[in-house]
């Protein structure tokens, strides 16, 4: 999070005393036009976050950058954003780290892309392929918002079912938000390096189902494992401790596996770095 005042062309949250949220992006001279008023950009930037502004009808609203989860759930949208929830799942079981070279498909209104973007870090590379140019358009103004420039990301329009193009090859991981994810999992198994991590998500068991019959048949990956993410926020206040009356509950299935040397590969050499027996 930065500690810099608020700018211009930044995302900024406002949450009015029933807690609902507005999410506006920052413009000299702006106004937003919201339930309890208008409020005028200008008396935000250069502001420090964590204050409270108040609107043309004297209700007050807490000034915020978004975190990334609330970026998400307000942003615009073409298609079906990924809950915050999901992706932090996403970014533990595929185990993306610093530096890392990861394949996307597709980029769809971009949470999964900022989210990749922010755990590979500038060292890293994030690839996405999108073949709908209207949800690119949406997915790079989202990404611009919240991130501002990214240099570390390559945008595509390919389709990721006709293979993986030579020059983003070799890749440490693969993340799909595909509908038919096993038709790329042959191609996955030629461009991820050994070890690397194939990690899909798909709203239906069948799904589910059928991409992982494929990875255990291609005979290239292993530790195969499908999980879902359920999440049940709680009330406290006082003596009133209870679940809260609505969950996030199912979403999507993850399905995951390790890229393995193919059988009949020679085995590891024990020993020194030379292969000699220890």
């Amino acid at each position: 999070m930065s500690t810099q005042p608020l700018g211009q062309g930044q995302p900024v949250l406002l949450l009015d005393r029933r807690r609902r949220r507005y999410l506006i992006v920052l413009k000299p001279g702006g106004t937003s036009d919201l339930r309890g008023g208008k409020i005028a950009h200008d008396l935000l930037i250069g502001q420090e976050e964590g204050g409270t502004v108040i609107s043309s009808r004297g209700e007050r609203f807490l000034v915020l950058r978004p975190t990334l989860a609330e970026f998400v759930l307000e942003m615009p949208r073409g298609a079906q954003v990924i809950y915050p929830k999901d992706l932090g799942a996403i970014l533990i079981h595929a185990d993306i780290f610093p530096g890392a070279r990861v394949l996307e498909a597709g980029t769809g209104s971009g949470a999964l892309t900022i989210a990749l973007l922010r755990g590979t870090g500038p060292q890293g590379q994030v690839i996405s392929y999108e073949l709908r140019q209207d949800f690119s358009r949406i997915a790079q103004g989202n990404l611009r918002r919240f991130l501002g420039a990214a240099d570390s990301l390559v945008l595509r329009q390919h389709d990721i079912y006709a293979g993986i193009l030579p020059e983003d090859q070799p890749l440490h991981r693969i993340v799909l938000d595909v509908p038919e994810p096993w038709r790329v999992v042959e191609h996955a198994a030629r461009a991820l390096v050994a070890g690397g991590i194939f990690l899909s998500y798909v709203p239906t068991i069948p799904q589910a189902v059928q991409t992982t019959e494929t990875l255990r048949s291609a005979g290239a990956f292993s530790l195969l494992e499908t999980v879902e993410v359920l999440l049940r926020p709680w009330n406290i206040e006082g003596l009133s401790v209870r679940p809260a009356h609505r969950m996030v509950a199912h979403t999507g299935f993850l399905t995951v596996a390790r890229r393995i040397r193919p059988p009949g590969a020679p085995p590891i050499p024990q020993g020194g770095s030379e292969g000699a027996p220890g």
